[in-house]
């Protein structure tokens, strides 16, 4: 059984910082691309940044400057660095992972979704 666990969320004043951290568990056999995602109130859930599994990221051009996503690939693990927060910033971020893992007797690829953690920007 794949797990992804969030950390890192809470509540920060704009201009400040956070440090999201996903972490992936279970039968896994390979990692591709990792990404985060975020869902504001009434919005749409969009792609916020996404890094294979060689390390080429690219973010969106709503954070692009101010977030930076990395990974350490023998700990099946994520980071979202977000700097210079924005209350519009604000949202539920989501980690989200392809992954290669044991059903039973086969081995599939498959997208995995964490659990989601709060980031509340104040102004």
């Amino acid at each position: 059984q794949v797990q992804l666990v969030e950390s890192g969320g809470g509540l920060v004043q704009a201009g400040g910082s956070l440090r999201l951290t996903c972490a992936a568990s279970g039968n896994i056999f390979s990692i591709n691309t990792m990404a985060w995602y975020r869902q504001a109130p009434g919005k749409q859930r969009e792609l916020v940044a996404a890094i294979t599994s060689g390390g080429n990221a690219n973010v969106a051009d709503s954070v692009k400057g101010r977030f930076t996503i990395s990974r350490d690939n023998a700990k099946n693990t994520v980071y979202l660095q977000m700097s210079s927060l924005k209350p519009e910033d604000t949202a539920v971020y989501y980690c989200n992972a392809e992954i290669k893992s044991s059903r039973g007797l086969r081995v599939e690829w498959d997208h995995y979704w964490g659990q989601g953690t709060q980031v509340t920007v104040s102004s």
